[in-house]
């Protein structure tokens, strides 16, 4: 297998309930190969209990003497994401970046590197607020309908920063299936992905007065 042609990637990024558990469950099922979801989910229920949420950390950076394990646990994600892909197994990961930490980490940049050279994809799941509340109510949501919580508005305004994707998804106006058929058109009809690459390079300098 160490010759083997390096298995696609996409990553789901959006806030919780944006709908990328469902896009990621359409892709495992209707994509041809096999396709791994090495997702947050997943990834949580590894993480020993006195450590959570893990990466799965909200924005407002509510627990500062977790946030260097945040970091290391991110990096191992894409490590092992990085790992099945050389070794030719596609992978769907749905993830929910941000840097509202109580300081900035840059995760997202350092993840991309570990991504170098392989087929990945990245997609932003975006979704309005109204309808990420509507499906939080749904699934037994029980605070003040009224009163959107804050970590709910922080997610929407930090998890799509800087907005670099390969391709934008609105769940609000498409179903996971047809989102998913995006995805699918976009693999094989292109352009090749390019955003990872641009997250991993360092940024320009500012210019001078």
């Amino acid at each position: 297998m160490a010759d083997a042609t390096p298995g696609r990637i996409v990553i789901l990024n959006g806030a919780p309930r944006s709908g990328k558990s469902s896009i990621a469950a359409v892709i495992q099922e209707t994509f041809d190969g096999v396709w791994l979801n090495l997702g947050v989910d997943r990834f949580m229920a590894m993480t020993p209990r006195r450590y959570q949420p893990g990466i799965g950390l909200r924005p407002g950076g509510e627990a500062p003497a977790l946030e260097p394990l945040v970091r290391v646990l991110y990096l191992a994600l894409y490590e092992s994401i990085a790992a099945h892909s050389r070794l030719g197994l596609n992978v769907v990961a749905d993830v929910g970046h941000h840097d509202a930490y109580s300081t900035r980490l840059g995760i997202l940049p350092e993840c991309a590197r570990r991504l170098a050279g392989l087929p990945a994809l990245f997609v932003g799941v975006r979704c309005p607020l109204e309808v990420i509340m509507q499906r939080r109510y749904a699934t037994g949501w029980t605070q003040d309908p009224t009163e959107i919580p804050q970590p709910v508005r922080l997610w929407q305004q930090e998890v799509h920063k800087p907005g670099v994707y390969d391709l934008e998804l609105d769940t609000a106006a498409l179903s996971p299936e047809e989102c998913a058929d995006m995805i699918r058109r976009r693999l094989a009809e292109g352009p090749p992905p390019a955003a990872f690459a641009r997250l991993a390079s360092p940024p320009l300098p500012s210019p001078g007065p």
